[in-house]
This record gives structure tokens, C-alpha cells and sequence, in this order.
């Protein structure tokens, strides 16, 4: 399975960067692509400052635009969006792939007080369910937002269904490089799956902060190995993934076989 993450600041959609890279990835036989978030749409604290006209007007127009480019170059897409329902902001990850279109409802937002999604989106706080997953040609992935990637509860629907490579579009920022990079390769060799973790860059500035967005994306293997990084530029990552690599990573590891035996005894 050959797949991309491409490494961005937030860019809209009008910037021919975006198109020129699709056409790069297709040419070099991507089959998906995968977009960090708030790439596609300002950063969060320059979301709170729109109307819901005007947000609502970007989600139609890059909804439009991402259905268009998947079934032109049939690469399924993976991007992060802010969209409106009934009057209402959510925050989603969507799936545009040829034939249709997902948009995943971020089920666990940050809710901290410099930086509190979960308050200002409308994402139902209820209890966890399976993520969004797919196969593009027999490869199984799932979607999972970056904060996501903490829960164990979402972890659990996940290795129960054995996918392959979970796909993290995220937007770390602050001194967090290297405990991310850490928690990204210790779930991929826990529940012996690829992760392919996409962050943004750039930088987001207030009177007394900055915001810097480090990059970092990354693809960590079964093993819980880091088999390909960026740094903090714009860049296209293309990455090899092996479903045999997956098989032979839980076989000799046994971690779900060992939990299957516990679990009979109850």
C-alpha cells in the first residue's frame, strides 16, 4: 500500500501548492493521501472569530473541491474540516474517496482553558464508538483525530477489528516533539499496526503567545519503529506499507492471543 502525508501550514483552498501535490502523488501511485489539521481551514483560535456564514461557505467549497480531486486522480483523501449542520460548527475528519464521502465526528476534543474545542464545537459527548474504517485495496485503515490518539477506550475498537495502519492527522505544537513521537511509536508496537501520524507547520501568534506547529510527521511501523519522518518544512512524505509485515508483527509479539486466553476464563 503505497500512501502520503502531506506536511502543510494552513493553506485554504485556493493555494496551487495543494493541486500541484496531488498531481505529484498520483504520479508516483499514492492510493491515499492524508492532510494534518487545520490545514484546510484556519487554526482553531482564528475559527472562533468567524461567522457561521463564512464557515459554512469554506466546508461546502472544500467539500466540493476534495470530491472533485479524489475521483480525478483516485486517491481517497483524508483531510480534517470544520463543518456546519443545522446552524451548528463540528469539527470532522472526512474521507472523500472516488465513489463517496465520510465525515468522522471528532469524538474526544481538547478541552483545556487556553485551548478548548470541546467547548466551542458541537461534537456530542457521548459514549465512544468505533472509529471510521475503510479498506483501499484490502489495506484496513482507521481514522482517529490527533488528541484521540491518548484514549485507550477508541484503542480498543481499534485492535478489535484489526486494521492495519491508523491515520492520525493532528497539530501538535508547544515543547511536545518528543513525547509525541514516543506516545505515536509505543501505540504502534502495542497494538502491532502501522501509524501514520500527519502535523501541520506554521505558526499562530496572539500578544503573549506563540503557537509554533513543528511537523514532524511521521510513519511508525508494527514493530514500533520509526521508519520515516519530516522535519518542520513543507514537504510530501510517500510511504510503503506491507499488510504481511502486520501479520508477522502480531504473530511473533502474540499481545492480542495472550489478552484472548484471559478474557475465555472469564
Amino acid at each position: 500500500m503505497r500512501a502520503a502525508v502531506l506536511q502543510l501550514s494552513s493553506q485554504g483552498m485556493s493555494s496551487t501548492k495543494f493541486y500541484n501535490y496531488i498531481r505529484i502523488a498520483h504520479k508516483q501511485g499514492v492510493k491515499l493521501l492524508l492532510l494534518g489539521e487545520y490545514v484546510l481551514n484556519p487554526f482553531f483560535k482564528e475559527i472562533q472569530n468567524l461567522s457561521i456564514s463564512m464557515i459554512q461557505e469554506q466546508a461546502l467549497h472544500q467539500s466540493k473541491v476534495l470530491k472533485e480531486l479524489s475521483a480525478s486522480y483516485g486517491i481517497t483523501i483524508i483531510a480534517p474540516l470544520i463543518i456546519v449542520k443545522k446552524g451548528k460548527v463540528y469539527k470532522t475528519v472526512a474521507k472523500f474517496s472516488p465513489t463517496s464521502s465520510v465525515y468522522y465526528e471528532q469524538q474526544i476534543l481538547i478541552n483545556y482553558q487556553h485551548w478548548n474545542e470541546e467547548k466551542f464545537f458541537a461534537n456530542e459527548i457521548k459514549e465512544i464508538s468505533t472509529p471510521p474504517i475503510f479498506k483501499v485495496e484490502n489495506f484496513k485503515f482507521a481514522i482517529i483525530s490527533g488528541f484521540e490518539l491518548h484514549f485507550d477506550k477508541i484503542w480498543e475498537h481499534i485492535t478489535s477489528k484489526n486494521v492495519d495502519c491508523v491515520l492520525v492527522p493532528s497539530v501538535s505544537t508547544f515543547d511536545s516533539y518528543e513525547r509525541w513521537k514516543n506516545l505515536i511509536l509505543s501505540r504502534a508496537f502495542t497494538h502491532n499496526c502501522y501509524v501514520l501520524r500527519a502535523n501541520r507547520i506554521g505558526e499562530y501568534t496572539t500578544d503573549d503567545i506563540s503557537w509554533h506547529f513543528y511537523g514532524d510527521s511521521l510513519l511508525a511501523s508494527p514493530n514500533g519503529e520509526l521508519l520515516e519522518h519530516l522535519g518542520n518544512k513543507e514537504e510530501l512524505m510517500i510511504v510503503d506499507m506491507s499488510h504481511s509485515d502486520v501479520v508477522y508483527a502480531r504473530r511473533s509479539w502474540g499481545f492480542k492471543e495472550t489478552m484472548h486466553k484471559r478474557e475465555a476464563k472469564c
